[in-house]
This record gives structure tokens, C-alpha cells and sequence, in this order.
């Protein structure tokens, strides 16, 4: 039996399999280790002159002591399980250690010497390509651009031509190995994910999807659902500058003036095997096939979105309408079909000055894309001078697809099941602007950590239990890396949170509980940037049994792995450098998503739950942050004037 087959039936439980939504998700932000520099030498280096080379000598990932993993892992679960549980667990894992574990251990070491990196190709497929449920809410990510005022549509579509300008240039970049290598500390990140973030196509197939990599010269944009083909150098071989770009999109616009009748794009929001399904009747008819590959080959997708009247709201309101159309387009009556979201890079240009993008997960983590959000902005404000023009332009072409009843029942149904999404998507974003990481910085600890703490806080002031809590640490130092999973979620968390709701507890005792949630937070979050967590080694153990056909041991059934992996809060820090923003949907049905912002003075935050959950709403949760917050700071202020 394939891998595939056996993750996606008996051998995975349900918490397990959200594990796996848990480990795919991944830290969106500039630079995970950014938060740390001051704390442990660590540092991105967007400033080297060394250009990254095609192929970088870098070491291996490596496989973790098993002793020291489920050392890490007992210390993990002990606050899921009370004293009896915890006593099971220890004796499960004891014998796991001793016995079937050695045997798994070995065999994943000798899959480590005949790959390069020995997750990377389960990752990909176990995390991504074999994920069934849609790629919308639940696996893709929104980030939300600063808001734009466009006082009409040449305003917009002015706009859209230097976003994929910007876009060119910066794929340049990339093309020429000309974007400076990352460093941490002294060792080079792997800039491999960079090379497929352009042209990269997700294509639906049953059971598993593949990765289509591409290179080409055209855009897909998408106009009131109609798709058209796009080239963006003329047939003299030169590229267009941005007033034939906007010329070119004006004809898109008058082409499309009303709503599509077929809209296929709303077909790519549905679960993965239904999608599959309509993917193949469609490919049976030849111009279907032909527009299919248009799409697939092309180097992004443009969608011109229709107004939304965000400026008739205000602040937060304003912010998560802006989140809700880059997750999920608003549903199938607003532009939730004006997109494509197999593609990796979706640029959103609202009509009425919602911009920002959404982008599929699975060729690479959000730092390509992070930077590339800075870039365009950047390229936006400067405001260049027109470039040299074309002197043939191709004109637009509209992707004609044949649709035939079944399909179109398809399509009814995507509909239906998209509108249940966004109606379940419970999105609260707003600006905390009580203080910002100069605060937290000032009382010498990592904004990061502090933040993670706030979150713990927040979560058992609501639910009064500890929540199993996701953080991604990017892995990059390793050849093909990707991530690991920090689990923020400790003793010393758990010992904090109650400190703080103690109304007898003195400010030095609440502080000093801080002060061990974030040393247990950072101790953790070093170790995972190193590919020494729990979660990698216990995933490739399991999937290395499930190869080799042995039964999975009882430690994956545990109610200590079971309960540390239903990951409950699952955050990501996404330090753009712009005034934006990044969003996503929970991982489990009981749970919350965090992305934040940390600024100077302030902290963006996009939240969100699932409204059929009775026990999670994202406004409570809200509520609950900002009081952690505040609460943290006065116990600051009184605790150093204490000292005074």
C-alpha cells in the first residue's frame, strides 16, 4: 500500500491528521529568527552583497538523538495529561525507546544517507500534495497590502501594472541569482524556495496533487470570472512598460464588463478530489486542455477584483473585510470565483483599493513571498519613470472553456461549498496600539516569545486548560529544509497563565513566571531552528513505519501525542516591512489563528475561528489578547517601580 493511501485512511487519526495541517502551516514573516538576534546571535542578512549560487553546499537535516526527542516530547505533553495520564505516557515511551523505536530510528538513519534531506519529499506530500480539503481557508494564507484609494479604474489598473512590474523585476532577481543570500548567524539559508514561487502551478490529481514548475512570458487575469491570457513582452521580444500594461488591462476590463456564466475559477476553492474530478472531465475536450495549460504555465495570476465598498467602513472592520477577500474572495457572490488559487502567486487588485495577494502553500514558505511583498510596495512608491516601450504588443486573449452539464453541477456545488466556507470563517483583525515591540524590548525579552505568551495567556483566561499551540521555526540552514514546529505551550506557560489570573499572586511572582514562560519559549525555539523538535523526528519515525509496513506503535495513539498535536492555536509573525498584514484560517475546528505584526509601537493582529465551533469565537479571543496584553504591561511597570 502507498504512503498516500495509508496517511489518508485508518493509520491516521483525526487529531493526527490535523497535526499534519499543523506542520505545513508555516511562519509567514519576513524572518522567524528575526525576534532573536539580540537574544542569540541570530540575524537576516537582506543586505550581503553575495548573490545566492545555483547550488549551495549545505549540510545535511539532520536526524535527532531519539533519546533527546522524546525527553523534548514528555516535557511537550505533560501539560495535556494529568498525573495518571502523564505516568502512562512516560511508560510508552519508555518501552518505545528500548524497543520499537530503535528499529524505526535505525531505519530513518539510512533514509537520511541516501537523501539529501530525508523529509523533504514526505513533507511535500504527506503535508501538502495528499491534503484533501481545500487549499482555500485551510492551507493557503492572505496578505493584505496597505489600502490604496483608487479614485478610478485607471487608478486600478495603473496600479496593477506596476504590481507586475514589480513582479518581473523581482523575479529578475531571482532568475540571476542576484537576491542576497540569508544568513543565521553565520551559516547561509537555502534560497532553493525562491526559484519556485514564479510559474509554479498546483494541479489537482485524486489521492495526491503535483507541483507543475514553469517559465514563461504571460499572466493569467481574471475580470468578472472571465480568464484571459496576458503576455507581458511583445513580439518584437521586448517587455511592455507600464502604460501598455494598463492599455492591455483596460481591454481585459471592456471584455469582460459582465459576470462570467462558467465561472471555472471557483472550481480550484473546492476539496481536492472533487476539484480532481471536474479537472478531468474538463481536460477530456481540447480547448478545455489548451486553457488549462495557459493557466498552469503562466508566471501568476492577476485578478482584478470588483468593489467591495471597503471605504465605507473604518479601522478594524476595514481591516478584516480587506483579510476575507485575500483568504477567500468574499464567496461566490464577490470574487471568491475571480481567482485561481492553484496557482502559487494570486496578486489582488480590488477596484476600490483592496490589495495584497494569496498564495498556495506547498512549493515554499512565506519569506520568498514576504520579501516580495516589500519589494512591489517599494517599486510602487518610487514611482519609476516609463520605460522604453514594445512596439507589438499582443493584444488579450480570453481562455475559452467548454462546459458540459455535469461540470457545470460541479460548479454549483463549489459554489455552495465555498459560500459554507466563508460563512464558517470567523476573521477579527485588528491594531493593538497600547505599545509595541520597543516595550517588550526595553524590559530586555524577545517581542516574539513575549507574544507567544500573551497568546498562552489569552487562551486558558478563556478556556481554563492549556491550549496546544503552533509556531513555526524555519529550518533553512539544511539543505531543502522547511520547518519545524516550536511548541509554545509549556509547564512554565501553563505556570505563567496561572500566575496571572491569581489575584493573590505578588507583580514580582507574576514577572518572574514571565520571565520562565519566555526562557522556556526561546530554549525551545533555538533548538527547533536547528531541526531538533518534536514534531519532524516523530513524523518521519512514523511515516518510515508506515513504509516499511510495521505497525505503528502506541505512543501515535497516546492521549499525550494525540492532545499536544490537536494544535488549538496556531500562530505565525509576519514582520513585512509595509503596513500589511498576513491571514489565515485555524487549524481544528476548536481552534484559533494568529498572525501578527509586531511594530515599533504597535502590534497588527489578524485572528480567526470557526463559527459552527460553539466553544470559539474570534471576538472573545480578541478580547482576551488584549487584556493578556494589557495585563503584561502593568505587571511590568509595577514590578519595576517596586524596585525603585
Amino acid at each position: 500500500m502507498s504512503i498516500n493511501s495509508q496517511v489518508q485512511k485508518s493509520n491516521l487519526e483525526y487529531e493526527e491528521f490535523n497535526m499534519l495541517r499543523g506542520l505545513r502551516l508555516t511562519s509567514l514573516k519576513s524572518c522567524l529568527l528575526e525576534p532573536y538576534a539580540s537574544s542569540f546571535h541570530i540575524k537576516c542578512n537582506y543586505t550581503s552583497t553575495k548573490p545566492s549560487s545555483k547550488v549551495q553546499n549545505l549540510p545535511r537535516l539532520p536526524v535527532p538523538k531519539l533519546g533527546d526527542t522524546l525527553n523534548k516530547y514528555l516535557k511537550s505533553v505533560q501539560p495535556f495529561l494529568n498525573d495518571a495520564e502523564f505516568n502512562t505516557t512516560c511508560n510508552l515511551v519508555k518501552e518505545f525507546e528500548s524497543g520499537m523505536g530503535k528499529k524505526l530510528q535505525s531505519l530513518l538513519e539510512k533514509r537520511a544517507e541516501q537523501h539529501q534531506n530525508w523529509l523533504e519529499d514526505w513533507w511535500l506530500n504527506t503535508a501538502y500534495l495528499e491534503y484533501r480539503d481545500p487549499v482555500v481557508v485551510f492551507s493557503s494564507p492572505g496578505l493584505v497590502f496597505p489600502f490604496r484609494k483608487f479614485n478610478n479604474q485607471q487608478d486600478q489598473l495603473k496600479y496593477a501594472a506596476k504590481t507586475l512590474l514589480a513582479a518581473l523585476d523581482y523575479k529578475a532577481l531571482i532568475d540571476n541569482d542576484k537576491i542576497p543570500v540569508e544568513m543565521m548567524g553565520k551559516s547561509p539559508l537555502d534560497m532553493s524556495q525562491y526559484k519556485k514561487i514564479f510559474g509554479t502551478c498546483r494541479i489537482p490529481i485524486e489521492k495526491r496533487d503535483k507541483l507543475s514548475f514553469n517559465d514563461s512570458k504571460h499572466v493569467t487575469v481574471i475580470h468578472n470570472n472571465h480568464i484571459f491570457r496576458v503576455d507581458l513582452w511583445g513580439s518584437d521580444g521586448k517587455r511592455l512598460n507600464e502604460d501598455q500594461i494598463s492599455q492591455i488591462l483596460k481591454k481585459v476590463v471592456d471584455l469582460s464588463s459582465t459576470p462570467a456564466s462558467d465561472t471555472i475559477g471557483v472550481l480550484t476553492s473546492e476539496n481536492r478530489d472533487n476539484w480532481a474530478k471536474a479537472y478531468q472531465l474538463l481536460s477530456k475536450d481540447k480547448v478545455n486542455r489548451e486553457s488549462l495549460l495557459d493557466v498552469e504555465t503562466s508566471l501568476a495570476v492577476l485578478c482584478l477584483d470588483a468593489a467591495t465598498g471597503v471605504w465605507r467602513l473604518e479601522g478594524d472592520p476595514q481591516r478584516t473585510l480587506a483579510a476575507a477577500q485575500t483568504i477567500h474572495g468574499g464567496g461566490s457572490r464577490s470574487n471568491g470565483a475571480n481567482r485561481w488559487f492553484d496557482k502559487t502567486i494570486q496578486f489582488i487588485v480590488g477596484a476600490d483599493g483592496i490589495t495584497g495577494l494569496t498564495y498556495e502553500h506547498s512549493p515554499a514558505e512565506g519569506q520568498p513571498i514576504a520579501v516580495l511583498t516589500d519589494f512591489i510596495i517599494k517599486y510602487i512608491e518610487q514611482d519609476k519613470p516609463v520605460e522604453s516601450s514594445s512596439s507589438s504588443p499582443k493584444d488579450p486573449v480570453r481562455l475559452t472553456f467548454n462546459v458540459n452539464k455535469e461540470v457545470a453541477e460541479m460548479i454549483s456545488t463549489a459554489k455552495t461549498n465555498l459560500d459554507k466556507l466563508v460563512a464558517d470563517l470567523d476573521l477579527n483583525c485588528f491594531k493593538f496600539d497600547r505599545y509595541g515591540k520597543n516595550f517588550i524590548k526595553s524590559h530586555k525579552m524577545s517581542p516574539d516569545s513575549y507574544l507567544q505568551m500573551a497568546m498562552q495567556y489569552a487562551f486558558y483566561k478563556l478556556h481554563g486548560t492549556p491550549g496546544a499551540h503552533y509556531e513555526s521555526a524555519a529550518t533553512r540552514m539544511y539543505a531543502g529544509g522547511r520547518t519545524e514546529t516550536i511548541r509554545s505551550c509549556s509547564v512554565q506557560s501553563v505556570q505563567f497563565a496561572r500566575a496571572m489570573l491569581d489575584a493573590r499572586a505578588a507583580p514580582r511572582d507574576k514577572l518572574a513566571a514571565l520571565h520562565g514562560a519566555v526562557k522556556a519559549h526561546k530554549d525551545y525555539t533555538v533548538q527547533a531552528l536547528q531541526g531538533l523538535g518534536v514534531d519532524r523526528h516523530l513524523l518521519g519515525l512514523k511515516l518510515i513505519a508506515i513504509e516499511n509496513g510495521i505497525e505503528l506503535p502506541k505512543i501515535y495513539s497516546d492521549p499525550g501525542y494525540v492532545r499536544s498535536a490537536h494544535m488549538r492555536i496556531s500562530t505565525s509573525q509576519v514582520a513585512c516591512r509595509c503596513d500589511g498584514f498576513m491571514c489565515y484560517g485555524p487549524l481544528v475546528p476548536d481552534g484559533y489563528a494568529t498572525c501578527y505584526n509586531p511594530r515599533d509601537d504597535d502590534v497588527n493582529f489578524a485572528t480567526a475561528a470557526f463559527a459552527a465551533h460553539p466553544d470559539t469565537a474570534s471576538a472573545p479571543y480578541r478580547a482576551a489578547l488584549e487584556h493578556a496584553l494589557t495585563d503584561m504591561h502593568d505587571v511590568l511597570l509595577r514590578a519595576t517601580q517596586s524596585k525603585l
